[in-house]
């Protein structure tokens, strides 16, 4: 019998993987509040979660967003809503890096089994020296255009 995989180097994507998945920020679950009863499975819900910026200490984030139960729901295998909403605020001094990118994709959430995610990216506006949080929802043929947005004015006298 043939081996097919002896020209694979599973040790390397393996490390690849666990680099990818390292990147993306954690949420922390705050609560949940069910909003609609399901006999089978969990209830439908709406689950607020916090995650600090990654690239900028003394920014933090809270999303609320909807959650898909049932039988599907439960198992991981329901389509979320597209429905979310951002409150980000400092809750330290800020120094800005000196890289900092216009749409950098700051949090992920997937919220289907392979095409849709919850993205949360950041934007600069250096005139009023404030950071703008955009929460919304993509697929790989076509998102929604709903949508929140949060604003930090940066004061460094925190």
């Amino acid at each position: 019998m043939r081996n097919y995989f002896s020209g694979i180097n599973f040790t390397g994507i393996l490390i690849a993987l666990g680099m990818v998945f390292s990147l993306s920020v954690k949420a922390e679950e705050i609560g949940s509040v069910s909003t609609v009863f399901k006999m089978l499975g969990p209830n439908h819900k709406i689950v607020i979660e916090a995650f600090d910026d990654p690239d900028i200490s003394g920014v933090s984030c809270w999303l609320a967003r909807a959650k898909t139960g049932g039988i599907s729901g439960g198992l991981g295998l329901a389509e979320d809503p597209s429905d979310g909403s951002i409150a980000c605020r400092q809750v330290g001094p800020i120094k800005l890096p000196d890289d900092l990118e216009d749409g950098e994709k700051v949090f992920n959430k997937r919220t289907s089994l392979v095409f849709k995610t919850l993205q949360v990216v950041r934007f600069y506006d250096e005139r009023r020296h404030t950071l703008i949080y955009l929460v919304y929802s993509d697929k790989v043929i076509e998102g929604s255009p709903k949508n929140s947005i949060s604003v930090v004015p940066i004061q460094n006298n925190f």
